[in-house]
C-alpha cells in the first residue's frame, strides 16, 4: 500500500515538471545544464600561465589561438548560466595581453611557428571587448592596435590587390603582408572572423569603409548563384585554392556549397554590413535552414564521402545556430526545432566530465578544447 502511494506521488510529481518539448523555458533550462558543464570542463583546463593549450596538436601547444577560442567562447555565456572560477577570467586576458606583439598581433609570438595570428587576433580582440576594461584602460588601447593589424593584412589596395584579383578583399592565415601575385591560403572562414572581430568599428572611418567594400567584394565571388543570379545556392569556401573547397567542383563551373561556408557566408556578410533585411542575406539564408541538420554537415554526397562532413560538424553548429539565432529562425529544417534538436544531440554526445570531442582529426576538432569550445558557442546561441 505504501509502494503504491508513493509511486502516486511520484507520477504527480513528474506530471507537474514541465515538458521540455516545444517548451522554451525548459529547453533553455537544458541548454543551460549543458553548457554549464563544458564550461566547467573548459576552466578546469586553463593552465597556471592562464592560457589553454593542446595536448593534441603541438602547433596548438602554444596556447595562442586555442586561448582566443576557448576564453571568447566562454565570456559568452552569461555569468549567470555557468560559474566563473575566481581570477580565471582575468588569467585569462593576461595571458592574451602578453602574447600580443609589438603590431598588435596575436600568434606569432614563437618565430618559428605562427598559430593561426588572424584566427588568434580576431577572437582575442572579442574576448577582450567583452571583459569589464573593455571602454577604457589599456584594452582599448590594445584592441585598436590589434585592429590596425587586421586592417593591413586584407589583401586590398593598401597591398597592392585590385577588384580584378581572386583573392581581393579577403584574409589569410596572417603573418608577413601578402602582395600580388602571391595570396597564400585565403578563404571565407578566416575572412569572416575578423570582419566580426572589425564589426564594431565606425564606417565613417575611411579605411574601414574601404575594407568592408573590398570584403564584399571577396564574399560576392564566393557566393554560388541559381539561374536567376540574385538567387543565392550558398557559398564556397575559396578562390585561390580549388582543391580546398571541400564539396568539391559544381556541373557547369565554380564549388558546391555546403553548411559551414553558407553559415560563414551569412556572418561575414552582416559583419561586412549588409543588412539582415538585405536580399542577399534573405538568399543565403534559405538554403541554410533548408539543409540544416545536427549530425552532420550538410552539402552533397562528396563532402560526405570525402569525409568533411563528420569533420566539420561542431563547426557547422556553432556557426549555424549563431545565424539562426540573430535572424530569428524559429524552425530549420521547416517545422524542425532547431535548438531542442541541437541540446538533445550535443546532451547525448557530452562526455560524463562535460568534455566534447570528434571523431574525425581531419579539422582537429578531435582536439576536445577545440570541439568543447565549438559546442559551447551552439549552446549559448541556442540558449539566446
Amino acid at each position: 500500500m505504501l509502494r503504491r502511494v508513493a509511486f502516486a506521488l511520484l507520477a504527480l510529481a513528474l506530471s507537474m515538471v514541465p515538458c521540455a518539448c516545444g517548451d522554451r523555458p525548459a529547453r533553455e533550462s537544458s541548454a543551460d545544464v549543458v553548457a554549464a558543464r563544458a564550461a566547467a570542463w573548459l576552466w578546469e583546463q586553463q593552465g597556471e600561465d592562464g592560457g589553454w593549450h593542446s595536448e593534441t596538436y603541438g602547433l596548438l601547444s602554444s596556447g595562442q589561438s586555442l586561448t582566443a577560442l576557448v576564453l571568447h567562447a566562454l565570456l559568452a555565456v552569461p555569468e549567470g548560466r555557468a560559474r566563473r572560477p575566481a581570477g580565471g577570467v582575468e588569467r585569462g586576458l593576461r595571458f592574451l595581453r602578453a602574447h600580443v606583439d609589438a603590431d598588435g598581433a596575436l600568434g606569432l609570438a614563437d618565430p618559428a611557428t605562427s598559430d593561426y595570428p588572424c584566427y588568434a587576433t580576431a577572437l582575442a580582440i572579442r574576448a577582450l571587448g567583452r571583459s569589464s576594461a573593455r571602454d577604457a584602460g589599456p584594452d582599448a588601447a590594445l584592441r585598436t592596435r590589434m585592429g590596425r593589424w587586421l586592417l593591413g593584412q586584407q589583401l586590398a589596395e593598401a597591398n597592392g590587390w585590385t577588384p580584378p584579383d581572386a583573392a581581393y578583399g579577403a584574409w589569410g592565415m596572417g603573418g608577413a603582408v601578402r602582395r600580388p601575385p602571391h595570396a597564400g591560403h585565403v578563404d571565407l572562414s578566416m575572412t569572416r572572423h575578423v570582419l566580426e572581430a572589425l564589426a564594431p568599428l565606425s564606417d565613417r572611418r575611411p579605411e574601414v569603409r574601404a575594407c568592408r567594400r573590398a570584403a564584399r567584394h571577396f564574399l560576392e565571388r564566393l557566393r554560388v548563384k541559381g539561374e536567376d543570379p540574385t538567387a543565392t545556392l550558398g557559398f564556397f569556401f575559396t578562390t585561390v585554392l580549388p582543391e580546398k573547397n571541400k564539396a568539391g567542383p559544381r556541373a557547369g563551373g565554380g564549388f558546391e556549397p555546403y553548411g559551414t561556408t553558407n553559415a560563414d557566408g551569412v556572418l561575414a556578410l552582416l559583419a561586412a554590413g549588409v543588412a539582415r533585411d538585405h536580399a542577399k542575406i534573405r538568399g543565403a539564408l534559405a538554403p541554410l535552414v533548408a539543409n540544416h541538420r545536427v549530425d552532420r554537415t550538410p552539402g552533397p554526397t562528396q563532402l560526405a564521402l570525402s569525409g568533411w562532413s563528420d569533420a566539420t560538424v561542431f563547426y557547422y553548429r556553432a556557426a549555424s545556430a549563431e545565424v539562426f539565432a540573430r535572424l530569428g529562425v524559429r524552425t530549420a529544417p521547416a517545422g524542425q526545432d532547431w535548438r531542442r534538436d541541437l541540446v538533445r544531440t550535443l546532451a547525448g554526445l557530452q562526455a560524463a566530465d562535460g568534455h566534447f570531442a570528434n571523431e574525425s582529426n581531419l579539422m582537429k576538432e578531435d582536439d576536445p578544447l577545440i570541439a568543447t569550445a565549438l559546442a559551447l558557442r551552439a549552446l549559448t546561441a541556442a540558449g539566446s
